[in-house]
């Protein structure tokens, strides 16, 4: 599917000078966000709860110059309400992406409280903040394919429930719903993303099977997969999101898009076997994945039905999965490459 051509003086004559909020900007999504952003002028506030100097938002590109350096970053946590309206106030924000989360399912198993904390009542403060906001005129949801929890019949379309078991996908239901509350209450303008897995460049989360599994074959390791790898997930390469995070941004001039939610999916349905083959496979190599079945408290089948996002916002994904596996893999190359050099002295 690459080889699509974006439209991009039109992404331009939206967002420049335009100020943009970006919660979780040091995140996969949120690295590769405000780097656009910040290419098409706008004038992008990132929220930073962790400084992570690994995240791409801080290393220094092929111009010798980092995302961070086009950017206005604040250090805080989406729990501070005082904080959230303070910069939305000051900066006179316009449009809110608000993607920061605990996005770890592990983590979230281990530590559901600390997980609520930032994914449920994280985002009733954005959006209370935003709510007490005269200059926002928009608020982006990232929420998940999680939040749908369990149901017989796939793929997930928006018309249905959501209803998250296991703490990961509660705290993504809770959200959404609460979104739709600001919405259909205080008529906050605001639209909600579900999204399927995300892989690209910058995620490092090693214990997520894209990252992971590049890394295992860099290091000559068999590339070890946590569950059965019968799990199906629907996965969707970063810079793609990016253009549907765009799109419905200036899709939501239109009140009419206001509290809707839209499924994002390049339609790449894979068993967790199937994709570690197919990272296996573009990069040439023959190692054996390690299939240790001992993941717990996840849902077994997920992917998304998009058709709502096509027609609605006329969203296509530039990138099929052979397209982006290869520039993910290339990321990853340099990427342990240079961290090696630097252990290395």
């Amino acid at each position: 599917m690459e080889g699509l051509v974006r439209d991009e003086e039109a992404d331009r004559a939206f967002f420049r000078d335009r100020n943009v909020l970006v919660t979780g900007a040091t995140g996969l999504l949120g690295s590769w966000l405000s780097e656009r952003l910040v290419s098409l002028g706008a004038n992008v506030v990132g929220l930073v709860r962790d400084f992570v100097p690994t995240s791409r938002l801080f290393v220094a590109g092929s111009k010798g110059t980092t995302i961070a350096e086009g950017m206005t970053l604040v250090s805080g946590d989406i729990r501070d309400r005082e904080l959230l309206e303070r910069v939305m106030g000051e900066h006179e924000i316009d449009s809110v992406f608000h993607l920061a989360a605990q996005t770890i399912v592990g983590i979230a198993n281990a530590n559901p409280v600390s997980t609520f904390e930032s994914n449920v009542a994280g985002a009733w403060n954005v959006f209370e903040a935003a709510r007490r906001s005269p200059k926002v005129r928009r608020v982006l949801l990232a929420s998940s394919d999680k939040a749908y929890g369990s149901h017989e019949t796939l793929p997930y379309t928006e018309a249905m429930a959501l209803r998250g078991e296991h703490p990961y996908d509660v705290s993504k239901s809770c959200a959404d719903l609460i979104a739709r509350t600001y919405w259909v209450t205080y008529r906050l303008p605001i639209t909600i993303t579900r999204c399927a897995n995300l892989y690209g460049g910058g995620d490092l989360n090693w214990n997520r099977i894209v990252p992971g599994v590049i890394r295992d074959i860099v290091a000559g390791r068999r590339p070890v997969i946590r569950s059965d790898g019968t799990l199906i997930r629907d996965y969707l390469y970063v810079e793609d999101a990016v253009d549907a995070y765009l799109d419905l941004a200036r899709a939501m001039e239109d009140p009419a898009v206001h509290g809707e939610a839209f499924n994002i999916s390049a339609g790449n349905q894979l068993t967790v076997l199937e994709m570690t083959r197919a990272i296996l496979e573009r990069m040439g190599s023959t190692l054996e994945p390690d299939v240790r079945g001992q993941a717990t408290h996840e849902i077994a089948h997920q992917y998304l039905d998009a058709e709502k996002a096509r027609r609605v916002l006329g969203i296509k994904p530039r990138y099929g999965l052979v397209a982006g596996l290869d520039r993910t893999t290339a990321w990853y190359r340099d990427f342990l490459a240079r961290e090696g050099r630097r252990a290395a002295g």
